[in-house]
């Protein structure tokens, strides 16, 4: 039997992430070959990842971050079957090692970021390994960017929930982060009125006419009295219009800004959580 020694084990499970026992096992029937060593751990991996292809992985970790000059800003999701996998220590370093490649890299689209090679290998392949190691589905689910004047991000507590939001000019940390976290809690469906879809405007109106139809209002004041109900929708759902929650809410986001800088305003936001 080939003598596996405690640094064999220990470099195997710094270049694979996987655990000690598994890395132990691998390297015993690899007798000892570390090119061999990972493959095994490689293949347990995709045998898991086959295994539970249709399992839902409804748990893991949504990561935002900004680049240094906060021109640009990413969100990614690596998502996990259970709650317990999610807030393992190894778990969540992969989770922002995939946040810093999207930064450095900027994919365009998650396909592009499952397929950026690291460490000689492809992040979707370095993913699949560690559905060996958790013995869970593990997958990036979600990625998205934002290039604008000045970015700002915000990670909710516990990593279920975060934000990017771009500005039109630089902006003081504190606005952008205190915008942020008002996208975080109040979930706008646009920037402004001007940027709503045109179906959930019609959505919209069409709710708000058979609502004023069931109340029994007359026909001639349907459109009326939907167009009143898309206004305070715009109202709530906008973020400009949103009362700003995070600080004064007698005053609107849009006032918020204009009080600190009167030509800043948002341009893009993403927002992006567990159950999404």
């Amino acid at each position: 039997m080939t003598n596996i020694s405690a640094t064999d084990v220990s470099k195997l499970r710094k270049i694979t992430g996987a655990g000690m026992m598994d890395c132990k096992k691998a390297l015993v029937d690899a007798n000892g070959d570390f090119e061999k060593a990972k493959e095994i751990i490689r293949e347990k991996g995709l045998a898991i990842a086959n295994k539970r292809a249709d399992r839902e992985a409804t748990e893991g970790a949504v990561l935002a971050k900004t680049s240094g000059d906060n021109k640009t800003g990413v969100i990614i999701t690596l998502n996990c079957e259970t709650d317990f996998v999610a807030k393992n220590n190894d778990f969540l370093a992969l989770a922002h090692k995939v946040l810093d490649l999207a930064l450095e890299k900027l994919p365009a689209n998650l396909e592009d970021l499952k397929n950026i090679e690291t460490d000689g290998r492809k992040l979707e392949e370095i993913v699949i390994e560690r559905s060996g190691v958790t013995g869970e589905k593990i997958e990036i689910s979600y990625y998205e960017k934002i290039n604008a004047e000045f970015v700002s991000s915000y990670i909710h507590m516990g990593n279920k929930l975060a934000t990017i939001v771009g500005f039109n000019k630089i902006a003081d940390n504190s606005i952008g982060n205190n915008i942020a976290m008002q996208i975080t809690a109040m979930n706008p469906v646009a920037i402004d009125p001007n940027t709503v879809p045109k179906d959930i405007i019609e959505q919209e109106l069409k709710i708000g006419r058979e609502q004023a139809k069931n109340e029994g209002k007359s026909e001639e004041l349907l459109d009326r009295i939907a167009q009143g109900k898309l206004q305070k929708f715009y109202k709530e759902n906008t973020l400009l219009e949103q009362q700003f929650v995070v600080g004064d809410d007698k005053i609107s986001v849009k006032q918020y800004l204009q009080d600190n800088d009167k030509e800043l305003t948002v341009t893009d936001f993403k927002r992006f959580g567990l159950g999404n």
